[in-house]
């Protein structure tokens, strides 16, 4: 895939249309010097294979995490150590989770 500066940033209506098929949330991430990931949040599957995998390598967590959610980007950011690691910083942040009661009967 070609660097985001090569091929330009998404369009509004491709941003719209992976609103659609991810409604659980399409994120951007941009580092200090302009390079964008557009990522969506995570499924149970995609958690649960990273979560698998992450007890022996937890580094192989934001990997798996990155790669399946992963949407369009700067290919450095999935590449160079110094994005990656970056970026691992933020993925918690993908998890999104509705919280509710538990109630004793």
């Amino acid at each position: 895939m070609k660097r985001n500066d090569e091929v330009g940033n998404p369009t509004e209506a491709k941003i719209a249309e992976w609103k659609e098929k991810y409604p659980t949330g399409v994120f951007a991430y941009t580092t200090d010097d302009g390079k964008r990931a557009y990522l969506h949040a995570p499924s149970r599957k995609t958690l649960s294979a990273a979560a698998t995998i992450g007890k022996s390598d937890p580094l192989k967590y934001n990997e798996i995490l990155l790669a399946n959610c992963w949407l369009y980007g700067d290919e450095d950011i999935k590449t160079d150590d110094r994005y990656f690691l970056g970026i691992s910083a933020k993925l918690a942040e993908l998890v999104q989770i509705k919280e509710g009661e538990l109630e004793k009967l």
